[in-house]
């Protein structure tokens, strides 16, 4: 029953949302990486206006960034905001590819799921998101990065536990949709959290999947 209901979910907000532009995590693997850094506790308009202004100033390789002025760094994230730690990250991050990588990511993201999600997580500033961001994008790696959109929405449609924490509604989702769909119930879960399923006064009467939503019935109740 509840794989019905996934795939219901799935189903409607495929004919009700366009899916979002996500080209700007159709880059290389390490400018995926570096854009998701600098997305952390940010908005998505400044995530993009930091990157842009970063791929003005530098090319985006381990090499450059790693060798790249910390100011100026600085200066690039200061709209992303914690910028001063960020530029620290990169700069950790693109010497470590460097060095240890040999400035690609290629030989750990084709390395079995769980072990490619643990090599990613070693790097400074790459937790379980981030590392299934950069797998999901540029890997095509079966996993659901789940942001705070994700997370919200996946718990009112009792899609995961509401108690669980990032690990459960990873792994409850990945257990009721199929592979093949992941990019899409990621991309379209976040794009029903921006337009209906808020955080702080949720659209619950023009939602597309309101009647099968245990959560519009708590929010009638009140």
């Amino acid at each position: 029953m509840a794989e019905h209901q996934a795939a219901y979910i799935l189903q409607m907000l495929k004919e009700k949302l366009a899916l979002p532009n996500w080209t700007v995590m159709r880059r290389d693997q390490f400018q995926t990486l570096i854009a998701t850094i600098i997305s952390q506790n940010t908005a998505d308009a400044n995530t993009q206006r930091a990157f842009e202004c970063l791929s003005t100033q530098f090319e985006v390789t381990p090499k450059a960034l790693a060798e790249a002025e910390t100011c100026k760094l600085e200066a690039c994230l200061h709209v992303a905001g914690l910028y001063q730690t960020k530029a620290k990250t990169i700069q950790s991050v693109s010497k470590i590819i460097l060095e240890r990588f040999g400035g690609s990511l290629e030989s750990v993201l084709s390395l079995p799921l769980n072990e490619a999600r643990a090599t990613l997580m070693q790097l400074p500033g790459v937790g379980p998101k981030t590392a299934d961001v950069v797998l999901l994008f540029c890997a095509n790696q079966p996993t659901i990065p789940v942001d705070t959109h994700v997370d919200r929405v996946s718990k009112r449609l009792y899609l995961a536990p509401n108690d669980g924490d990032y690990e459960v509604v990873r792994l409850s989702l990945q257990s009721l949709f199929e592979p093949k769909d992941y990019l899409q119930v990621h991309l379209l879960l976040i794009a029903h959290g921006r337009k209906y399923c808020k955080a702080i006064k949720p659209l619950c009467r023009e939602c597309p999947v309101n009647r099968s939503c245990p959560y519009m019935g708590l929010v009638a109740k009140k």
